[in-house]
C-alpha cells in the first residue's frame, strides 16, 4: 500500500497535461474498439477463434467488449484508474498473443503493443492530478 501511495505522490508531483491527455485519449479509443467489437461481433468471434480452441470463447467474447467500454470510460475520467487497465491488461496481452498464433496481421500488433504499453504505464503512473481519483481524494 505504501507503494501504491509513494507512486501516487511522485505522479501528482510531475503530472503534466499531456500526459493527462494522453490517458484520456488511451480511454476514448479503448471505449472505441469496444463499441467497435459489439457493432461487428463477427469480427471479434475471427480475431479469438486461434485461442478458441483452448475454451472459453463465448466468456471473452461477454468480457472484451464490456471491459474495453466501461474501461475506456473510467481512464478517461480518471476513476480507478489502475484497476481498469488490471482488466485491460488480460485483453491486450492475448491481442499480442493472437497475432503469433493465428494469421499475423502487424497492424493490429503494432497497435496492441502500443496499447500494451501506455497501459502498463499508467498502470504505475496513475490517473494524476486532473482526474477524479484525485478529486475524490481531496474531498475526504
Amino acid at each position: 500500500m505504501n507503494n501504491v501511495k509513494n507512486l501516487n505522490k511522485w505522479a501528482n508531483a510531475h503530472t503534466y497535461l499531456s500526459v493527462d491527455l494522453l490517458r484520456i485519449a488511451l480511454g476514448v479509443f479503448l471505449f472505441i474498439k469496444g463499441i467497435s467489437f459489439i457493432t461487428n461481433i463477427q469480427y471479434l468471434v475471427e480475431l479469438i477463434s486461434p485461442i478458441d480452441k483452448i475454451g472459453g470463447g463465448m466468456f471473452l467474447i461477454h468480457y472484451i467488449a464490456p471491459a474495453h467500454m466501461i474501461g475506456g470510460i473510467m481512464i478517461v475520467f480518471g476513476l480507478l484508474t489502475r484497476w481498469a487497465i488490471i482488466a485491460q491488461l488480460p485483453i491486450l496481452i492475448g491481442a499480442v498473443i493472437v497475432n503469433f498464433m493465428g494469421e499475423m496481421h502487424s497492424e493490429n500488433l503494432i497497435i496492441a503493443l502500443l496499447t500494451l504499453g501506455l497501459c502498463s504505464f499508467f498502470l504505475f503512473y496513475g490517473s494524476g492530478k486532473n482526474s477524479a481519483d484525485y478529486y475524490f481524494k481531496l474531498e475526504k
